[in-house]
């Protein structure tokens, strides 16, 4: 195997699985509710659909290739930034837990409810206790970064 063309292959599979769904309304919710009662139902379903190739149904991600985001000091620092990350995507080298990632997250095409809601799921899930994510603050984001 040419182990020079591993980043490239890595990067073509990311795009291929990774990402959701085109919606052009950014505050109209498409979410499927599921039969999970719980306050995030909702965010758990747009994990599932666009979340868990990459960060796997656990939350723990694949070590050098994707972080975890169960127990990740990193989505844990700061919401503002991981609603960014969600919004724009990255290619910037991160360190998770200690362990440095340089893959590439593909910007996810999220209405604002969808947003908020899989954030939500993602911070209060996976033994995270974390943020709660509203509206406005996606608004917030999204709008400073146009």
């Amino acid at each position: 195997m040419n182990y020079k063309l591993l980043p490239i292959i890595i990067v073509i599979m990311i795009l291929a699985s990774c990402g959701g769904e085109n919606t052009s309304n950014t505050n109209q919710t498409t979410s499927p509710i599921t039969a999970d009662n719980s306050p995030y139902a909702a965010g758990k379903a747009v994990y599932q659909k666009t979340c868990i190739t990459c960060h796997q149904a656990d939350g723990k991600g694949m070590q050098g290739a994707f972080p975890p985001l169960a127990g990740s000091d990193y989505l844990l620092k700061d919401k503002y930034r991981a609603i960014r990350q969600v919004i724009k995507g990255s290619m910037n080298k991160i360190t998770v837990n200690g362990i440095d990632y340089q893959g590439v997250m593909t910007p996810q095409v999220l209405n604002d409810s969808d947003l908020a809601n899989v954030l939500n799921y993602v911070y209060h899930s996976f033994g995270n206790n974390g943020f709660t994510v509203s509206l406005a603050e996606v608004k917030l984001v999204r709008d400073t970064i146009k």
